[in-house]
C-alpha cells in the first residue's frame, strides 16, 4: 500500500532538499566577509528557493501549476550548484566539502525527478 501524501513535508525530495539547505547554511559562515552580500546571499536565496517552490507547488491544486513550481525548484537546484562551483573555484570551500555536498545535490536532483509524477498522483487521489 502506497503512503498518502498529505503535506509537502511528506515528500522525500523536500526532506532531502531541506537537509541539503541546512548543510549549505553551516558552510556559509566560512565565506569571507566581502562575499556576504554577493555569493553568500545568492546561495541562501537559491537554496531556500528549492524548498519554498516544492512547498508552494504542493499547495497548487492544478497539476500544471504544480509542475511549474517543480521546474522552478529544479532551476534553483542548478543555480545553487553553480554558486557552489564559484565557491570552489574561489577556494572558499574545500574539494572534499564540494564532493560531499555535490553528492547530496545529485541525490536531491535524482529524487526530485519524481516530483513530475506527483501532481498526477495527487490529482488522482483528490478525484477518488
Amino acid at each position: 500500500m502506497q503512503k498518502v501524501i498529505s503535506s509537502f513535508e511528506d515528500l522525500e525530495c523536500y526532506r532531502l532538499a531541506r537537509e541539503f539547505r541546512q548543510k549549505i547554511s553551516k558552510m556559509l559562515s566560512d565565506l569571507p566577509a566581502e562575499e556576504r552580500y554577493r555569493l553568500k546571499d545568492q546561495i541562501v536565496r537559491a537554496s531556500r528557493s528549492v524548498t519554498a517552490n516544492i512547498a508552494e507547488g504542493f499547495g497548487r491544486h492544478h497539476h500544471q501549476e504544480n509542475l511549474q513550481f517543480c521546474r522552478q525548484a529544479r532551476g534553483s537546484l542548478l543555480e545553487t550548484l553553480d554558486h557552489l562551483n564559484v565557491a570552489l573555484d574561489e577556494h572558499y570551500i574545500t574539494a572534499d566539502f564540494y564532493r560531499s555536498i555535490r553528492q547530496d545535490w545529485e541525490r536531491v536532483v535524482r529524487v526530485s525527478q519524481r516530483l513530475y509524477r506527483i501532481p498526477e498522483k495527487m490529482r488522482d487521489q483528490r478525484n477518488s
